[in-house]
């Protein structure tokens, strides 16, 4: 299977390790990601200005690109994903903006691209049952905590493919993985996303509520599939154990990293360097 993909900018450069681990996972896999020959940002944010189409050029150049390889187009970041999808249906819904942006950018393009996330592809066209069959190194005894964030669920109309309210598809990952996931009631809270430029006293404590749910009902590891949620779990625990004594940092993975290791991967380009509570001791168990 080969489809159309476009990594974005974060997992172009600082999330390398998701795009790399991702890569060689779904090369294992039967999919070949085949990155867009020529891709721009997304621009990280949809614009809440209804009339506001500027702002809608820079995802829309991606769509058109997109188009020109496939029909489909795979996107591993869950904000790239999410105003790239909600860009593509106001593009199909709204001929006003969708005649503007054509004009802007010099194109023809209806909306008629599928949208879809790495997860989704995974879910839905390689199927987690034969995921299972072919993991090398189950992660066995390992407790882990799906973290879904707010981009792959809201708003639900638009981008969601999993439950908003409560989403299975990263749990059902990991069990095939051979995790053990647990259930805790934030895995669909924001984790404060750009509020850590302007506020990190917010997101602290917002990332704070999120990573103690989930060690509370047992987690010994976090799971995402966002750069942004990755960073903001991870980045906060620096200072969480001078807030709040006695708390323990957790590791927080994307879930293409464990599934390379899972598939028993070289994983040393997977940017483990990258993580600030050290994921070495959880990778230990799986190596033993």
């Amino acid at each position: 299977m080969r489809i159309p993909y476009f990594p974005g900018c974060t997992l172009n450069t600082t999330a390398k390790g998701f795009d790399n681990s991702l890569r060689a996972s779904a090369q294992v896999l039967g999919v070949e990601l085949a990155e867009l020959p020529e891709w721009n940002c997304c621009g990280a944010t949809f614009p809440l200005l209804a009339d506001n189409v500027l702002d809608l050029t820079g995802p829309a150049r991606v769509l058109v690109a997109a188009r020109e390889a496939g029909e489909r187009l795979a996107v591993a970041c869950t904000t790239c994903y999410n105003v790239l999808r909600r860009t593509n249906l106001a593009i199909r819904a709204d001929e006003d903006k969708r005649e503007k942006l054509n004009f802007f950018i010099e194109a023809e393009y209806e909306g008629d691209l599928q949208v879809l996330d790495v997860l989704q592809v995974l879910r839905d066209e390689v199927g987690f049952d034969r995921i299972a069959q072919v993991v090398k190194k189950p992660l066995a005894g390992l407790k882990a905590a799906a973290y879904y964030g707010c981009m792959v669920l809201r708003p639900a109309a638009e981008v969601a493919y999993d439950d908003p309210e409560n989403p299975r598809a990263l749990d059902e990952l990991l069990t095939a993985l051979g995790a053990e996931t647990v259930d805790y009631p934030h895995k669909g809270e924001c984790c404060g996303a750009y509020l850590a430029v302007k506020s990190p006293e917010a997101t602290a404590e917002m990332t704070y509520t999120i990573l103690s749910s989930a060690q509370k009902n047992g987690a010994q590891l976090m799971v995402t599939n966002c750069p942004l949620c990755q960073f903001n779990l991870d980045r906060q625990q620096m200072e969480m154990g001078k807030r709040h004594a006695g708390y323990r940092p957790v590791p927080v993975f994307y879930f293409a990293q464990l599934l390379g290791v899972a598939l028993g991967l070289e994983a040393d380009d997977f940017g483990w360097e990258k993580h600030y509570v050290d994921p070495q001791p959880v990778l230990a168990r799986v190596r033993s």
